[in-house]
Protein backbone atom coordinates (compact mmCIF):
# COMPACT_ATOMS: atom_id res chain seq x y z
CA UNK A 1 0.00 0.00 0.00
CA UNK A 2 0.89 3.39 -0.78
CA UNK A 3 -0.54 6.41 1.15
CA UNK A 4 0.43 9.94 0.85
CA UNK A 5 -1.88 13.28 0.68
CA UNK A 6 -1.73 13.33 -3.05
CA UNK A 7 -1.93 9.69 -3.68
CA UNK A 8 -4.01 6.59 -2.03
CA UNK A 9 -2.81 3.37 -3.56
CA UNK A 10 -4.26 -0.12 -2.24
CA UNK A 11 -3.82 -3.11 -3.81
CA UNK A 12 -5.65 -6.88 -2.67
CA UNK A 13 -6.40 -5.56 1.00
CA UNK A 14 -10.12 -6.46 2.21
CA UNK A 15 -11.31 -2.96 3.63
CA UNK A 16 -12.99 -3.70 6.84
CA UNK A 17 -15.73 -0.79 7.93
CA UNK A 18 -13.37 0.74 10.08
CA UNK A 19 -10.85 0.90 8.00
CA UNK A 20 -12.76 2.28 5.11
CA UNK A 21 -14.20 5.11 7.36
CA UNK A 22 -10.91 5.97 7.45
CA UNK A 23 -10.25 5.76 3.45
CA UNK A 24 -13.31 8.32 3.09
CA UNK A 25 -11.64 11.31 3.74
CA UNK A 26 -8.79 10.87 1.69
CA UNK A 27 -10.89 9.92 -1.83
CA UNK A 28 -12.14 13.23 -1.15
CA UNK A 29 -8.66 15.31 -2.04
CA UNK A 30 -6.31 12.67 -3.08
CA UNK A 31 -5.09 13.28 -6.77
CA UNK A 32 -4.78 9.44 -7.50
CA UNK A 33 -7.13 7.04 -5.89
CA UNK A 34 -6.44 2.82 -6.69
CA UNK A 35 -7.70 0.72 -5.22
CA UNK A 36 -7.09 -2.65 -6.72
CA UNK A 37 -8.81 -5.95 -5.91
CA UNK A 38 -9.63 -4.70 -2.58
CA UNK A 39 -13.03 -6.05 -2.75
CA UNK A 40 -15.50 -3.32 -3.39
CA UNK A 41 -19.04 -3.68 -3.29
CA UNK A 42 -21.95 -2.04 -4.20
CA UNK A 43 -22.22 0.15 -0.75
CA UNK A 44 -19.25 1.57 -1.41
CA UNK A 45 -19.45 2.48 -4.85
CA UNK A 46 -22.03 4.75 -3.29
CA UNK A 47 -19.65 5.89 -0.61
CA UNK A 48 -16.99 6.47 -3.41
CA UNK A 49 -19.52 8.57 -5.48
CA UNK A 50 -20.29 10.61 -2.87
CA UNK A 51 -16.76 11.60 -1.78
CA UNK A 52 -15.69 11.55 -5.74
CA UNK A 53 -18.44 14.41 -6.07
CA UNK A 54 -16.22 16.92 -3.38
CA UNK A 55 -12.86 16.50 -4.85
CA UNK A 56 -11.79 18.64 -7.73
CA UNK A 57 -8.39 17.38 -7.49
CA UNK A 58 -8.99 13.69 -8.96
CA UNK A 59 -6.78 13.24 -11.92
CA UNK A 60 -6.58 9.49 -11.89
CA UNK A 61 -9.34 6.48 -10.45
CA UNK A 62 -8.16 2.88 -10.73
CA UNK A 63 -10.31 0.76 -9.53
CA UNK A 64 -9.63 -2.44 -11.19
CA UNK A 65 -9.98 -5.98 -10.39
CA UNK A 66 -13.46 -5.11 -8.16
CA UNK A 67 -16.78 -6.93 -9.32
CA UNK A 68 -18.79 -3.97 -9.30
CA UNK A 69 -21.06 -5.28 -11.92
CA UNK A 70 -23.19 -2.55 -14.10
CA UNK A 71 -24.74 -0.72 -11.13
CA UNK A 72 -21.84 -0.35 -9.17
CA UNK A 73 -20.08 1.27 -12.20
CA UNK A 74 -23.19 3.02 -12.94
CA UNK A 75 -22.72 4.67 -9.57
CA UNK A 76 -18.95 5.16 -9.28
CA UNK A 77 -19.29 7.19 -12.54
CA UNK A 78 -22.16 9.10 -11.56
CA UNK A 79 -19.57 10.58 -8.78
CA UNK A 80 -17.66 12.24 -11.96
CA UNK A 81 -19.60 14.15 -13.79
CA UNK A 82 -19.57 17.27 -11.58
CA UNK A 83 -18.72 20.62 -13.22
CA UNK A 84 -15.20 20.59 -11.27
CA UNK A 85 -14.38 16.95 -12.20
CA UNK A 86 -10.99 17.25 -13.92
CA UNK A 87 -10.44 13.28 -14.39
CA UNK A 88 -7.35 12.66 -16.80
CA UNK A 89 -7.22 8.32 -16.09
CA UNK A 90 -10.15 6.30 -15.69
CA UNK A 91 -9.39 1.83 -14.93
CA UNK A 92 -12.52 -0.53 -14.69
CA UNK A 93 -9.99 -3.19 -15.96
CA UNK A 94 -12.24 -6.47 -15.00
CA UNK A 95 -14.74 -4.96 -13.02
CA UNK A 96 -17.46 -7.22 -14.27
CA UNK A 97 -18.67 -4.51 -16.64
CA UNK A 98 -21.77 -5.61 -19.37
CA UNK A 99 -22.61 -4.39 -22.31
CA UNK A 100 -25.74 -3.11 -20.57
CA UNK A 101 -23.88 -0.99 -18.71
CA UNK A 102 -21.94 0.36 -21.75
CA UNK A 103 -24.55 3.04 -22.51
CA UNK A 104 -24.12 4.85 -19.19
CA UNK A 105 -20.60 5.05 -19.42
CA UNK A 106 -21.61 6.17 -22.78
CA UNK A 107 -23.13 9.37 -21.81
CA UNK A 108 -20.36 10.07 -19.12
CA UNK A 109 -17.76 10.23 -21.71
CA UNK A 110 -19.52 12.98 -23.17
CA UNK A 111 -19.22 15.08 -19.99
CA UNK A 112 -15.79 14.35 -19.35
CA UNK A 113 -13.55 16.33 -22.13
CA UNK A 114 -10.39 16.28 -19.41
CA UNK A 115 -10.44 12.57 -19.52
CA UNK A 116 -7.39 10.92 -22.00
CA UNK A 117 -7.36 7.27 -20.82
CA UNK A 118 -9.91 4.70 -20.51
CA UNK A 119 -8.93 0.87 -19.65
CA UNK A 120 -11.87 -1.21 -19.91
CA UNK A 121 -10.18 -4.59 -20.43
CA UNK A 122 -11.40 -7.53 -19.10
CA UNK A 123 -14.82 -6.59 -18.78
CA UNK A 124 -17.52 -8.60 -21.60
CA UNK A 125 -18.95 -5.91 -23.48
CA UNK A 126 -19.17 -7.50 -26.73
CA UNK A 127 -19.94 -5.65 -29.97
CA UNK A 128 -23.26 -4.37 -28.84
CA UNK A 129 -21.84 -2.98 -25.88
CA UNK A 130 -18.80 -1.37 -28.13
CA UNK A 131 -21.04 0.04 -30.59
CA UNK A 132 -22.77 2.09 -27.69
CA UNK A 133 -19.52 2.97 -25.47
CA UNK A 134 -18.36 4.46 -29.26
CA UNK A 135 -20.81 6.56 -29.37
CA UNK A 136 -19.86 8.61 -26.56
CA UNK A 137 -16.36 8.40 -28.11
CA UNK A 138 -17.76 10.18 -31.31
CA UNK A 139 -18.76 13.11 -29.30
CA UNK A 140 -16.91 16.03 -30.12
CA UNK A 141 -16.36 16.73 -26.05
CA UNK A 142 -15.01 13.82 -25.84
CA UNK A 143 -11.11 14.38 -26.38
CA UNK A 144 -9.76 10.34 -25.52
CA UNK A 145 -6.41 9.77 -26.44
CA UNK A 146 -6.01 6.15 -25.08
CA UNK A 147 -8.00 3.11 -24.60
CA UNK A 148 -7.54 -0.54 -23.95
CA UNK A 149 -10.29 -3.16 -24.78
CA UNK A 150 -8.50 -6.39 -24.36
CA UNK A 151 -10.21 -9.70 -23.35
CA UNK A 152 -13.38 -7.67 -24.13
CA UNK A 153 -15.23 -10.71 -26.28
CA UNK A 154 -15.63 -8.28 -29.38
CA UNK A 155 -15.54 -9.37 -33.18
CA UNK A 156 -15.13 -8.35 -36.28
CA UNK A 157 -18.64 -6.10 -36.12
CA UNK A 158 -16.47 -4.06 -33.58
CA UNK A 159 -13.94 -2.96 -35.48
CA UNK A 160 -16.40 -0.45 -38.23
CA UNK A 161 -17.29 1.82 -34.83
CA UNK A 162 -13.86 2.06 -33.74
CA UNK A 163 -12.70 2.73 -37.28
CA UNK A 164 -15.17 5.77 -37.07
CA UNK A 165 -13.93 6.68 -33.97
CA UNK A 166 -10.15 6.81 -35.17
CA UNK A 167 -11.71 8.74 -38.14
CA UNK A 168 -13.02 11.19 -36.30
CA UNK A 169 -10.42 11.82 -33.13
CA UNK A 170 -6.85 13.67 -34.56
CA UNK A 171 -5.24 13.31 -30.49
CA UNK A 172 -5.80 9.70 -30.95
CA UNK A 173 -2.82 8.09 -29.56
CA UNK A 174 -2.60 4.40 -28.60
CA UNK A 175 -5.50 1.48 -28.91
CA UNK A 176 -5.31 -2.05 -27.58
CA UNK A 177 -7.31 -4.64 -28.63
CA UNK A 178 -5.31 -7.51 -28.02
CA UNK A 179 -7.45 -10.74 -27.31
CA UNK A 180 -10.20 -10.14 -29.24
CA UNK A 181 -11.20 -12.65 -32.24
CA UNK A 182 -11.47 -9.70 -34.75
CA UNK A 183 -10.03 -11.81 -37.10
CA UNK A 184 -8.30 -10.79 -40.75
CA UNK A 185 -11.66 -8.90 -41.59
CA UNK A 186 -11.62 -6.90 -39.00
CA UNK A 187 -7.89 -6.17 -38.91
CA UNK A 188 -8.27 -4.72 -42.38
CA UNK A 189 -11.04 -2.42 -41.28
CA UNK A 190 -9.01 -0.90 -38.46
CA UNK A 191 -6.10 -0.25 -40.42
CA UNK A 192 -8.33 1.33 -42.89
CA UNK A 193 -9.23 3.38 -40.39
CA UNK A 194 -6.19 4.32 -39.27
CA UNK A 195 -5.09 5.04 -43.23
CA UNK A 196 -8.01 7.84 -42.61
CA UNK A 197 -7.51 9.04 -40.02
CA UNK A 198 -5.71 12.37 -38.95
CA UNK A 199 -4.43 10.78 -35.61
CA UNK A 200 -0.92 10.89 -34.40
CA UNK A 201 -1.25 7.03 -32.94
CA UNK A 202 1.70 5.94 -30.92
CA UNK A 203 1.04 2.47 -29.96
CA UNK A 204 -1.30 -0.44 -31.49
CA UNK A 205 -1.32 -3.22 -29.98
CA UNK A 206 -3.21 -6.53 -31.48
CA UNK A 207 -1.76 -9.68 -29.83
CA UNK A 208 -3.86 -12.72 -30.29
CA UNK A 209 -6.30 -11.28 -32.75
CA UNK A 210 -6.58 -13.65 -35.54
CA UNK A 211 -4.08 -11.17 -37.94
CA UNK A 212 -2.70 -13.14 -40.92
CA UNK A 213 -0.12 -12.75 -43.51
CA UNK A 214 -1.93 -10.82 -45.78
CA UNK A 215 -3.18 -8.15 -42.89
CA UNK A 216 0.29 -7.82 -43.07
CA UNK A 217 0.39 -5.71 -46.18
CA UNK A 218 -2.43 -3.26 -44.60
CA UNK A 219 -0.28 -2.95 -41.70
CA UNK A 220 3.38 -2.43 -43.90
CA UNK A 221 1.08 0.83 -44.57
CA UNK A 222 0.32 2.27 -41.15
CA UNK A 223 3.16 1.92 -40.19
CA UNK A 224 5.23 3.93 -43.25
CA UNK A 225 2.33 6.12 -43.19
CA UNK A 226 2.59 7.03 -39.55
CA UNK A 227 5.40 8.43 -37.83
CA UNK A 228 4.61 8.78 -34.43
CA UNK A 229 4.11 4.93 -33.97
CA UNK A 230 6.04 4.10 -31.39
CA UNK A 231 5.16 0.55 -30.59
CA UNK A 232 3.50 -2.69 -32.48
CA UNK A 233 2.39 -5.29 -30.68
CA UNK A 234 1.41 -8.72 -33.13
CA UNK A 235 2.37 -11.17 -30.53
CA UNK A 236 0.41 -14.81 -31.06
CA UNK A 237 -0.75 -14.34 -34.96
CA UNK A 238 -0.15 -16.17 -37.92
CA UNK A 239 2.30 -14.06 -39.72
CA UNK A 240 4.62 -16.50 -40.74
CA UNK A 241 7.94 -15.30 -42.83
CA UNK A 242 5.49 -14.23 -45.56
CA UNK A 243 3.94 -11.98 -43.09
CA UNK A 244 7.31 -10.60 -42.19
CA UNK A 245 8.37 -10.32 -45.50
CA UNK A 246 4.96 -7.94 -46.30
CA UNK A 247 5.69 -5.86 -43.34
CA UNK A 248 9.06 -5.41 -43.18
CA UNK A 249 8.93 -2.71 -45.80
CA UNK A 250 6.99 -0.47 -43.63
CA UNK A 251 9.39 -0.77 -41.23
CA UNK A 252 12.41 -0.01 -43.38
CA UNK A 253 10.59 3.07 -44.19
CA UNK A 254 12.35 6.58 -43.91
CA UNK A 255 9.23 7.64 -41.95
CA UNK A 256 9.10 5.13 -39.75
CA UNK A 257 10.56 5.21 -36.27
CA UNK A 258 9.11 2.13 -34.45
CA UNK A 259 11.10 1.40 -30.80
CA UNK A 260 8.87 -1.45 -30.02
CA UNK A 261 8.49 -4.22 -31.76
CA UNK A 262 6.32 -7.56 -30.05
CA UNK A 263 6.24 -10.66 -32.49
CA UNK A 264 6.29 -13.66 -30.08
CA UNK A 265 4.61 -16.87 -31.33
CA UNK A 266 4.33 -15.83 -34.75
CA UNK A 267 5.19 -18.41 -36.79
CA UNK A 268 8.31 -16.81 -37.84
CA UNK A 269 11.75 -18.77 -38.77
CA UNK A 270 15.43 -18.22 -39.86
CA UNK A 271 14.06 -16.87 -43.23
CA UNK A 272 11.73 -14.16 -41.70
CA UNK A 273 14.37 -13.41 -39.21
CA UNK A 274 16.24 -12.68 -42.55
CA UNK A 275 13.96 -9.98 -43.46
CA UNK A 276 13.73 -8.57 -40.20
CA UNK A 277 17.29 -8.39 -39.76
CA UNK A 278 17.35 -6.13 -42.94
CA UNK A 279 15.56 -3.37 -40.64
CA UNK A 280 17.71 -4.02 -37.52
CA UNK A 281 20.28 -2.88 -39.72
CA UNK A 282 18.62 0.14 -40.55
CA UNK A 283 16.81 1.59 -37.75
CA UNK A 284 18.43 2.87 -35.39
CA UNK A 285 15.63 3.84 -33.84
CA UNK A 286 14.34 0.20 -32.75
CA UNK A 287 15.08 -0.15 -28.88
CA UNK A 288 12.65 -3.63 -27.70
CA UNK A 289 12.43 -6.80 -29.63
CA UNK A 290 10.47 -10.09 -28.87
CA UNK A 291 10.87 -12.79 -31.14
CA UNK A 292 9.95 -15.68 -28.36
CA UNK A 293 8.35 -18.44 -29.32
CA UNK A 294 9.63 -18.59 -33.04
CA UNK A 295 11.15 -21.40 -34.48
CA UNK A 296 14.62 -19.36 -35.29
CA UNK A 297 17.03 -22.15 -34.40
CA UNK A 298 20.41 -21.50 -34.31
CA UNK A 299 20.67 -20.32 -38.20
CA UNK A 300 17.91 -17.38 -36.57
CA UNK A 301 20.42 -16.78 -33.55
CA UNK A 302 23.85 -16.38 -36.04
CA UNK A 303 22.35 -13.93 -38.60
CA UNK A 304 20.11 -11.75 -35.17
CA UNK A 305 23.79 -11.98 -34.12
CA UNK A 306 25.71 -10.66 -37.03
CA UNK A 307 23.29 -8.02 -37.08
CA UNK A 308 23.70 -6.73 -33.41
CA UNK A 309 27.61 -6.35 -34.32
CA UNK A 310 26.43 -3.52 -36.90
CA UNK A 311 27.17 -0.51 -35.99
CA UNK A 312 23.30 0.59 -37.59
CA UNK A 313 21.39 -1.76 -35.11
CA UNK A 314 21.01 0.00 -31.51
CA UNK A 315 18.73 -2.77 -30.02
CA UNK A 316 18.35 -2.38 -25.92
CA UNK A 317 16.23 -5.08 -25.48
CA UNK A 318 16.19 -8.82 -27.17
CA UNK A 319 14.12 -11.38 -26.32
CA UNK A 320 14.63 -14.76 -27.63
CA UNK A 321 12.90 -17.16 -25.20
CA UNK A 322 12.00 -20.51 -26.38
CA UNK A 323 13.60 -20.55 -29.93
CA UNK A 324 14.92 -23.41 -30.32
CA UNK A 325 18.42 -21.99 -29.74
CA UNK A 326 21.26 -24.83 -28.67
CA UNK A 327 24.84 -24.90 -27.37
CA UNK A 328 25.80 -23.89 -30.97
CA UNK A 329 24.67 -20.39 -30.84
CA UNK A 330 26.07 -19.44 -27.95
CA UNK A 331 29.84 -18.28 -29.51
CA UNK A 332 27.80 -15.62 -31.58
CA UNK A 333 25.80 -14.42 -28.70
CA UNK A 334 29.13 -14.51 -26.79
CA UNK A 335 30.40 -11.74 -29.17
CA UNK A 336 27.77 -9.85 -29.20
CA UNK A 337 27.86 -9.40 -25.38
CA UNK A 338 31.70 -8.76 -25.57
CA UNK A 339 31.49 -6.24 -28.11
CA UNK A 340 27.97 -4.40 -28.41
CA UNK A 341 27.16 -1.29 -26.87
CA UNK A 342 23.56 -0.98 -26.41
CA UNK A 343 22.49 -3.97 -25.86
CA UNK A 344 21.08 -4.11 -22.00
CA UNK A 345 18.23 -7.12 -21.67
CA UNK A 346 18.72 -10.17 -23.50
CA UNK A 347 16.14 -13.01 -22.62
CA UNK A 348 17.32 -16.18 -24.08
CA UNK A 349 15.47 -18.43 -21.42
CA UNK A 350 13.91 -21.99 -22.52
CA UNK A 351 16.76 -23.12 -24.96
CA UNK A 352 19.11 -25.93 -24.90
CA UNK A 353 22.19 -23.84 -24.06
CA UNK A 354 23.84 -26.21 -21.49
CA UNK A 355 26.80 -26.13 -19.57
CA UNK A 356 28.80 -25.49 -22.51
CA UNK A 357 27.14 -22.90 -24.41
CA UNK A 358 26.90 -20.84 -20.83
CA UNK A 359 30.12 -21.16 -20.35
CA UNK A 360 31.16 -19.29 -24.10
CA UNK A 361 28.06 -16.14 -23.10
CA UNK A 362 30.15 -15.87 -19.74
CA UNK A 363 33.11 -15.52 -21.88
CA UNK A 364 31.32 -12.78 -23.48
CA UNK A 365 30.11 -11.31 -20.07
CA UNK A 366 33.77 -11.27 -18.67
CA UNK A 367 35.22 -8.75 -21.54
CA UNK A 368 35.74 -5.33 -20.47
CA UNK A 369 33.26 -3.78 -22.71
CA UNK A 370 30.28 -5.63 -21.88
CA UNK A 371 27.22 -3.46 -21.09
CA UNK A 372 24.53 -5.86 -20.76
CA UNK A 373 21.99 -5.75 -17.29
CA UNK A 374 19.76 -8.38 -17.04
CA UNK A 375 20.29 -11.70 -18.23
CA UNK A 376 18.13 -14.69 -18.12
CA UNK A 377 18.60 -18.30 -18.61
CA UNK A 378 16.26 -19.84 -16.84
CA UNK A 379 14.76 -23.66 -18.27
CA UNK A 380 18.70 -23.63 -20.46
CA UNK A 381 19.63 -27.18 -18.98
CA UNK A 382 22.68 -25.20 -16.70
CA UNK A 383 24.36 -27.86 -13.59
CA UNK A 384 26.05 -26.98 -11.50
CA UNK A 385 29.43 -27.54 -13.33
CA UNK A 386 28.92 -24.30 -14.92
CA UNK A 387 28.66 -22.24 -11.98
CA UNK A 388 32.36 -21.68 -11.45
CA UNK A 389 32.39 -19.97 -14.72
CA UNK A 390 29.33 -17.83 -13.39
CA UNK A 391 30.77 -17.05 -10.55
CA UNK A 392 34.22 -15.84 -12.02
CA UNK A 393 32.07 -13.71 -14.42
CA UNK A 394 30.06 -12.10 -11.92
CA UNK A 395 33.17 -10.78 -10.28
CA UNK A 396 35.05 -9.46 -13.50
CA UNK A 397 31.38 -7.74 -14.93
CA UNK A 398 30.49 -4.68 -13.72
CA UNK A 399 27.23 -3.65 -15.60
CA UNK A 400 25.10 -7.02 -14.64
CA UNK A 401 22.66 -6.22 -12.98
CA UNK A 402 20.07 -9.31 -12.93
CA UNK A 403 20.01 -12.87 -13.38
CA UNK A 404 17.86 -15.52 -13.86
CA UNK A 405 18.86 -18.92 -13.66
CA UNK A 406 15.23 -20.38 -12.54
CA UNK A 407 14.34 -24.16 -13.11
CA UNK A 408 18.26 -25.21 -13.80
CA UNK A 409 19.60 -28.47 -12.10
CA UNK A 410 21.58 -26.27 -9.50
CA UNK A 411 22.46 -27.98 -5.77
CA UNK A 412 24.06 -26.41 -3.01
CA UNK A 413 27.73 -26.47 -4.32
CA UNK A 414 26.39 -24.81 -7.62
CA UNK A 415 24.59 -21.89 -5.40
CA UNK A 416 27.50 -22.07 -3.02
CA UNK A 417 29.74 -20.89 -5.92
CA UNK A 418 27.69 -17.99 -7.10
CA UNK A 419 27.18 -16.86 -3.36
CA UNK A 420 30.60 -16.65 -2.67
CA UNK A 421 31.04 -14.19 -5.69
CA UNK A 422 27.76 -12.28 -4.54
CA UNK A 423 28.95 -11.53 -1.18
CA UNK A 424 32.19 -9.93 -2.60
CA UNK A 425 32.36 -5.66 -2.78
CA UNK A 426 33.53 -6.27 -6.35
CA UNK A 427 30.06 -7.90 -7.76
CA UNK A 428 27.41 -5.34 -8.93
CA UNK A 429 24.23 -7.91 -9.02
CA UNK A 430 21.07 -6.93 -7.47
CA UNK A 431 19.05 -9.42 -8.42
CA UNK A 432 19.38 -13.01 -8.55
CA UNK A 433 16.41 -15.22 -9.46
CA UNK A 434 16.51 -19.07 -9.14
CA UNK A 435 12.61 -20.37 -8.53
CA UNK A 436 12.43 -23.95 -9.28
CA UNK A 437 8.84 -24.70 -10.79
CA UNK A 438 7.91 -28.62 -10.29
CA UNK A 439 9.55 -30.26 -12.99
CA UNK A 440 11.61 -27.52 -14.61
CA UNK A 441 14.45 -30.16 -14.00
CA UNK A 442 15.72 -33.27 -14.47
CA UNK A 443 15.23 -33.89 -11.03
CA UNK A 444 14.10 -32.04 -8.11
CA UNK A 445 16.54 -29.95 -6.07
CA UNK A 446 15.54 -29.19 -2.88
CA UNK A 447 18.27 -26.45 -0.64
CA UNK A 448 19.74 -27.72 2.47
CA UNK A 449 19.23 -25.60 5.63
CA UNK A 450 22.76 -24.35 5.67
CA UNK A 451 22.45 -23.34 2.18
CA UNK A 452 19.14 -21.11 3.08
CA UNK A 453 20.53 -19.94 5.96
CA UNK A 454 23.52 -18.64 4.25
CA UNK A 455 21.04 -17.11 1.51
CA UNK A 456 19.27 -15.03 4.18
CA UNK A 457 22.73 -14.00 5.86
CA UNK A 458 23.90 -12.72 2.26
CA UNK A 459 20.65 -10.51 2.10
CA UNK A 460 21.91 -8.91 5.17
CA UNK A 461 24.91 -8.58 4.53
CA UNK A 462 24.34 -7.27 1.29
CA UNK A 463 21.27 -4.75 1.61
CA UNK A 464 21.63 -3.81 -2.39
CA UNK A 465 21.12 -7.52 -3.39
CA UNK A 466 17.51 -9.11 -3.86
CA UNK A 467 17.52 -13.30 -4.20
CA UNK A 468 13.91 -14.41 -5.10
CA UNK A 469 14.15 -18.28 -4.87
Amino acid sequence: MSLDIQSLDIQCEELSDARWAELLPLLQQCQVVRLDDCGLTEARCKDISSALRVNPALAELNLRSNELGDVGVHCVLQGLQTPSCKIQKLSLQNCCLTGAGCGVLSSTLRTLPTLQELHLSDNLLGDAGLQLLCEGLLDPQCRLEKLQLEYCSLSAASCEPLASVLRAKPDFKELTVSNNDINEAGVRVLCQGLKDSPCQLEALKLESCGVTSDNCRDLCGIVASKASLRELALGSNKLGDVGMAELCPGLLHPSSRLRTLWIWECGITAKGCGDLCRVLRAKESLKELSLAGNELGDEGARLLCETLLEPGCQLESLWVKSCSFTAACCSHFSSVLAQNRFLLELQISNNRLEDAGVRELCQGLGQPGSVLRVLWLADCDVSDSSCSSLAATLLANHSLRELDLSNNCLGDAGILQLVESVRQPGCLLEQLVYVHALGGCLYDIYWSEEMEDRLQALEKDKPSLRVIS
